[in-house]
């Protein structure tokens, strides 16, 4: 007997798409915090091109493959991940919802999946893990003169991974933020700055971030660093072979294949772009992740066909927090994984290991 359906589509939902997730956000925040979000470095040449280089892709079916219920599970550093979704470590996660990553770290957790915790969010590493343990397992820092003792506290608190953001020696030129004469509550970003305990303050790090003639650390100065580290340790923001290679030499057991959305270097090439130029220098093994421009589940399949092991989402994640706090993350998440896995079947690849290259052509070809 054929099953009764109420309705092709879910009806009761409140959100049907992410482009009403994303005009939901867009109604929530103040037009300056919006900005925030939505803007990058200088021209913004790089933030289009994240967006463009996923154009220039397509998908091939694979009719009558006989997949009718792909798998999403991967893993990640020996964390089981049920989608190859995380999400980013963004700042000031109180401007766009007052629990901020609480709430995002909670709908990690109900879909199987981990969250990166900022360094300079609303909420501390411990209270983030409090709620959300499961999700909660990688920490972001910054390679500045407290790293060892953020990694230690970070060690102590429980979580299986660091995560270090090696492309903002400085803060981007961002002009939206400048025209806007963007004065954010700078408290939403001292939930781990505190001043105490090892921790600088704010108003250091951001002074670190903001200002030129600050003390710029090399790669020969995080290694240095990271061999006091006692866990695992994903360098963020590697766009060319050279710097991948150099991570893997300073000690990094992972990547984030990343121009940090846009919103760092302008001009400088897409993310997804250099991913099979950086997944070719440093061979089949190492987990690379992947974000930057991350909108639709099509976006997710591309990136891991092209060399990425799992995606990390900032934005996206961002527009469900401002549009409904953790059920408005939890949205965004179902709905991307839901899209994946639809292509999935559709293009026959059973297993997340099973999305390669051989299913992709060029738009041009």
């Amino acid at each position: 007997m054929t099953a009764q359906l109420d309705s092709m589509y879910p009806t009761t939902v409140d959100f049907g798409t992410l482009d009403e997730i994303h005009r939901a956000a867009g109604t929530a925040l103040p037009a300056d915090v919006f900005d925030f979000v939505e803007g990058g470095a200088g021209r913004e040449i790089t933030l289009r091109a994240n967006r463009d280089a996923f154009d220039r892709w397509r998908i091939l079916p694979d009719p009558m493959s006989g997949v009718a219920n792909p798998s999403t599970r991967t893993s990640l550093l020996g964390m089981t991940l049920e989608t190859p979704i995380l999400t980013a470590p963004f700042g000031g996660d109180a401007m766009f919802h007052l629990d901020g990553h609480l709430a995002v770290a909670r709908a990690v957790q109900r879909h199987g999946t981990v969250t990166i915790v900022p360094e300079a969010g609303s909420y501390s590493y411990e209270q983030i893990r409090a709620v959300a343990p499961d999700a909660a397992r990688i920490a972001q820092l910054h390679p500045f003169a407290h790293a060892p003792a953020v990694a230690e506290r970070i060690q102590r608190a429980g979580y299986s991974a660091l995560c270090v953001t090696v492309d903002c020696p400085i803060g981007g030129f961002r002009t939206r933020n400048m025209a806007n004469r963007f004065a954010p509550d700078m408290r939403q970003f001292g939930g781990n700055l505190t001043g105490t305990d090892g921790a600088p303050g704010v108003a250091e790090v951001f002074g670190q971030l903001l200002k030129h003639g600050a003390v710029a650390w090399n790669w020969a100065d995080l290694r240095a660093a990271a061999a006091q580290f006692r866990l695992p340790w994903i360098a963020k923001g590697v766009l060319t072979p050279d710097a991948a290679e150099r991570s893997l030499a300073a000690g990094a057991a992972a990547i984030v294949v990343s121009n940090h959305g846009g919103r760092q270097l302008d001009p400088a090439p897409a993310s997804l772009d250099m991913l099979p130029r950086i997944r070719a220098a440093v061979g089949p093994e190492l987990p690379i992740l992947f974000d930057s421009g991350i909108r639709t589940g099509s976006d997710v399949f591309l990136a891991l066909a092209l060399g990425a092991s799992a995606v990390v989402i900032g934005r996206a994640a961002i527009y469900g927090l401002a549009a409904a706090g953790e059920a408005g993350v939890s949205r965004v998440l179902e709905l991307l994984t839901d899209e994946l896995r639809t292509l999935m079947t559709l293009s026959g690849a059973a297993t997340i290991d099973r999305i390669d290259a051989t299913r992709l052509i060029g738009a041009q070809s």
